[in-house]
């Protein structure tokens, strides 16, 4: 039986272009122990590089030559300052029929362009490098600088914190609210979680509840002036209170979200990062910035806002989210967050849903359904993000009724709408609409039927007004035509 020789299965390499790029790029792949060539015209800077031990030939690598010299090699990085010379070299090496992996170094966007259409399969541009690493060094610097403002708070605090979140408060505000928490608690500074409202989705209330996060409702404060400090956290995608009942603090000293606040906001503190998708990302980044490594629970909670913000990465996903999502998985309990995502659903919900399925009325892929009257407005919410999962269906709206108001939850999985937007430009001089690409919300009074009672007969017509007027609203605001079939009929 003959013997079967394995090789090394290191790659190779060559370097066309050796100027202070391509001599730095040599020193650190050889310094790690890889094969490196070098090429260049110049002779006396070819006999320096073998002075220094490195494997360095002369060779010109604008010559179609040069193609059969590094046909061994299988990683080519083509790095002269010189571009028409490079431009020649990966011009050479695509003709040759080799099918190896070519680094080409470029000058503008119009080099870019020519070297990318001559065969090379990563060009990089030395500008736009600089830029980039000037731009993370200034966000590590900003970071940097705003961690010691906020620690300077801490430090300053002599009493309790409170920090205020949205009302009917999401896994994002939850798990930032939490992550700052930690950090307070880090400083010697106790702080509360203060939210308005209900936490009415049963994903909410199960990740509260498995994870023991302690939340306090308004009522189960004192007055908000009384604490010494005052945080507000992923306060701007709140759902207002419409009946403006909950007013918002005096002086803000912590200001943290992802959102820009629709109203004007002074604080002692602020940090607004439009350029990620969660608030959990940026307390993530403090986290990391303050050299605290999260708890279990807290990396727990930050993993689950991020994935329930971006709809588990589907989302308008930056790679700040992913950086920090990343992070986090260690840390996190994994079985808590498959228990928080498969919460059991109340007869409340169970209701709803059979509702909508039963009163759903389709055009095309668009697909709106009546539950009545509810008591549980969350749960329009979950009957619109689970019919969405019908065959052939793009985009969900679900209409109830409760306190006197008339609620719609929609979902859309079309990337042509922005469903947020549709739903402002239909109800906006109705009532509220807030939402963004993918979900988005309605309420408005009951009052712009008068004249009909919600009880009794009047029920069954009020309904059915309500749920017409509704529809053809949001149809007309999508450009979609016609009633639809409804029922089983779809």
């Amino acid at each position: 039986m003959s013997a079967v020789g394995i090789g090394s299965s290191r790659s190779t390499y060559a370097i066309l272009g050796c100027g202070s790029v391509g001599h730095a790029v040599a020193e650190s792949l050889v310094e790690d122990g890889e094969n490196v060539l070098l090429l260049d015209y110049d002779e006396p800077r070819v006999e320096a590089l073998r002075d220094q031990d490195l494997n360095a030939q002369v060779q010109d690598i604008s010559d179609p030559e040069v193609a059969d010299v590094v046909s061994d090699r299988d990683i080519i990085l083509v790095l002269a300052s010189d571009v028409e010379a490079n431009k020649a070299a990966v011009s050479a090496i695509r003709d040759r029929g080799g099918d190896q992996y070519v680094v080409a170094r470029a000058s503008d966007p119009i080099s870019e362009d020519e070297l990318h259409e001559l065969g090379a399969d990563v060009v990089i541009n030395p500008s736009t490098v600089i830029a980039d690493s000037a731009l993370r060094s200034l966000e590590t610097g900003e970071l940097e600088y705003k961690a010691r403002q906020l620690a300077e708070i801490f430090t300053e605090s002599t009493g309790r914190m409170a920090i205020l979140i949205q009302d009917a408060p999401d896994p994002d505000a939850i798990a930032s609210a939490t992550a700052l928490r930690s950090i307070a608690e880090a400083y010697d500074v106790e702080a509360d979680i203060v939210y308005d409202g209900e936490i009415g989705h049963q994903e909410n209330r199960a990740f509260v509840n498995l994870l023991g996060i302690e939340l306090l409702s308004r009522e189960e404060t004192g007055p908000i002036e009384e604490y010494d400090t005052i945080a507000l956290v992923d306060y701007a995608s709140a759902e207002r209170d419409t009946d403006g009942d909950a007013p918002k603090p005096p002086d803000i000293d912590v200001y943290l979200d992802h959102v820009e606040p629709e109203e004007e906001l002074e604080a002692r503190f602020a940090d607004v990062r439009t350029n990620v998708s969660s608030t959990s990302t940026v307390l993530t980044k403090y986290l990391q910035e303050f050299n605290l490594s999260p708890s279990e629970t807290v990396a727990t909670a930050l993993l689950y806002g991020i994935r329930a913000e971006t709809l588990d990465f589907k989302r308008d996903t930056t790679p700040a989210d992913l950086t920090a999502a990343a992070y986090l998985h260690p840390f996190a309990n994994h079985d808590t967050l498959e228990q928080v995502e498969s919460p059991s659903m109340s007869p409340e919900t169970l209701d709803v849903l059979a509702e909508a399925i039963q009163n759903r009325q389709v055009q095309g892929s668009h697909l709106f359904s009546s539950a009545g009257f509810i008591r549980d407005r969350e749960a329009l919410s979950q009957a619109a993000q689970h019919l969405l999962n019908l065959e052939g269906i793009t985009t969900t709206a679900v209409l109830g009724i409760a306190d006197e108001r008339i609620y719609l939850a929609a979902r859309s999985k079309d990337i042509r709408i922005n469903i947020g937007r549709v739903l402002e430009d239909a109800f906006t001089e109705m009532g509220e609409a807030a939402g963004h690409s993918t979900q988005g919300n309605v309420e408005i009074p009951l009052g712009i039927f008068q004249g009909i009672e919600s009880s009794g007969e009047n029920r069954d017509t009020l309904l059915q007004l309500t749920e017409e007027a509704v529809r053809r609203g949001l149809f007309d605001a999508m450009g979609v035509e016609g009633t639809g079939e409804s029922g089983n009929g779809s």
